[in-house]
């Protein structure tokens, strides 16, 4: 078997996350969240939803897990591929030997750790625009591909986009079972890791610069028109014939109608394309995208409430109560109210009946929303407590969490615990038989992917955010 070269650190990603850890690791109080009737957490050292030694834990295993997914340049890490030929450093997924290409959305998932240096998600973000679909195009599987369209992942070999999940073929790319129109998160995450490259630091000229004839602003909004959208409110939906994956991470559920998950992805990315216009002198582009936010927000409450207290994952097929879209509605700041309020309560509720988590990681759907007896969603290519379909995931406990910490901060602070527990317990740094953190996991020891870099990243991002609301 081949074996992956290894390449130390460089100097200058080291540097960056040195002073990253050394700048986290003194703030343990909670800042207090303003909510219509609920009691509000203290702003206390003991107040916080995490400890600081499991803060600082779960910050330098983010910090392994993320040179574990780093491929520097020339770098192979499979032995089904070549090296990485794309001229810069890539983060995948995870280490190991699992996925060996550069998947947008894992990678901007991981921005807001703050442990990614300009560097690197520069070249990221250019290699991504410069593979943003320039004509409209029929696979050879019968799936479209409309002109601005973000890739699903980036082969690291060739650099060609693969647009739709399930394979790392070019030429068999886009069968049907895998929806008729790639992914509808993608675009609004390349809107993220442009809009973060700049509160990072980089100069706001940067958008101005060419990728292949177009502005990467330009790339920008054409990027965030793609997925079909209702005239009327700006959600993004689909039907049984031009259906698209709504988020990634259930590429194998299938949902029709208005779809809440990349809707509220698109929220946040019509705030950041409008700050972007704004610093660039577009306050008429900026108003028009801050209009959109607007339409959103008042949209996802009514078209996607639910009477369990959360928000349905859509309208049409699959439209059980959606765990993971509720909690991200939260966290983003789509609902307000008195809606956010009964949505915080309801995850929390669910967290003390033990239908939401296991050790600390959390279901996309509680055990009393499961579709039937042999389902949990309706539409699934998984088994039933396998992957998308039933098992438990570390990437949406932040948001979770937060949620929950709005209306009872010790059950937060008990579900972070046992999150950090079981990454201590199965931290993959301890050799060969250890993967913490998993992709996702289920009680009956079923595990997915180990070293999964959002599993990890994407809480802590939140866990910073609610401490520190600056960063």
């Amino acid at each position: 078997m081949k074996k992956a070269r290894h390449c130390p650190m460089r100097a200058e990603t080291a540097a960056v996350l040195t002073t990253v850890l050394s700048g986290w690791l003194f703030f343990s109080a909670a800042v207090p969240i303003s909510l219509s009737g609920v009691a509000l957490a203290q702003s206390a050292p003991d107040r916080s939803v995490i400890s600081a030694a499991d803060l600082d834990f779960l910050t330098k295993m983010t910090m392994d897990v993320l040179e574990h997914a780093r491929i520097y340049p020339n770098q192979v890490v499979s032995e089904e591929f070549g090296p990485n030929r794309t001229g810069g450093t890539l983060v995948r997924p995870g280490g190991r030997n699992a996925y060996p290409s550069f998947w947008i959305r894992d990678y901007a998932m991981a921005l807001e750790t703050g442990m990614i240096t300009l560097e690197e998600q520069k070249h990221m973000l250019f290699l991504t625009a410069a593979n943003q679909a320039d004509q409209t195009w029929i696979t050879s599987g019968g799936s479209l591909i409309p002109m601005g369209s973000i890739p699903d992942h980036i082969r690291i070999d060739d650099g060609l986009p693969i647009y739709f999940p399930g394979t790392y073929s070019y030429e068999l790319q886009g069968t049907r079972e895998w929806g008729s129109l790639p992914p509808f998160g993608d675009a609004f995450f390349f809107i993220h890791m442009a809009h973060q490259l700049v509160a990072s630091g980089a100069a706001v000229a940067i958008l101005s610069e060419s990728v292949k004839g177009i502005t990467l602003i330009d790339r920008l909004r054409m990027a965030f028109h793609v997925s079909p959208s209702r005239q009327e409110n700006q959600l993004v939906f689909c039907t049984e014939q031009f259906r698209g994956v709504d988020f990634g991470f259930r590429d194998a559920i299938q949902l029709t109608g208005d779809l809440l998950y990349p809707s509220i992805l698109k929220f946040r990315a019509a705030n950041q394309l409008a700050e972007l216009l704004d610093l660039l002198g577009d306050q008429k582009g900026s108003r028009y995208y801050e209009r959109i936010a607007e339409q959103i927000q008042e949209a996802v409450p009514e078209v996607f409430g639910d009477s369990s207290g959360l928000l349905k994952a859509a309208t049409g097929s699959s439209n059980q109560p959606d765990v993971w879209g509720t909690a991200l509605a939260v966290y983003e700041g789509v609902l307000q109210g008195e809606v956010r309020e009964t949505a915080c309560l309801t995850l929390g509720r669910a967290y003390l009946d033990g239908t939401l988590s296991y050790r600390g990681n959390i279901r996309h759907v509680l055990t009393i929303h499961d579709f039937d007896a042999d389902r949990v969603w309706e539409r699934s290519m998984a088994p039933k407590n396998r992957y998308q379909n039933g098992a438990y995931w570390g990437t949406p406990v932040g948001w979770v969490a937060h949620a929950v910490y709005q209306v009872n901060p010790e059950a937060a602070r008990k579900l972070v615990r046992e999150y950090i527990a079981e990454l201590l317990e199965n931290d993959f740094r301890k050799g060969a038989d250890f993967g913490a953190p998993y992709e996702c996991f289920a009680a009956d020891g079923y595990t997915q992917n180990p070293v999964y870099l959002t599993s990890v990243a994407s809480p802590l991002a939140v866990f910073i955010k609610m401490i520190n609301p600056e960063k």
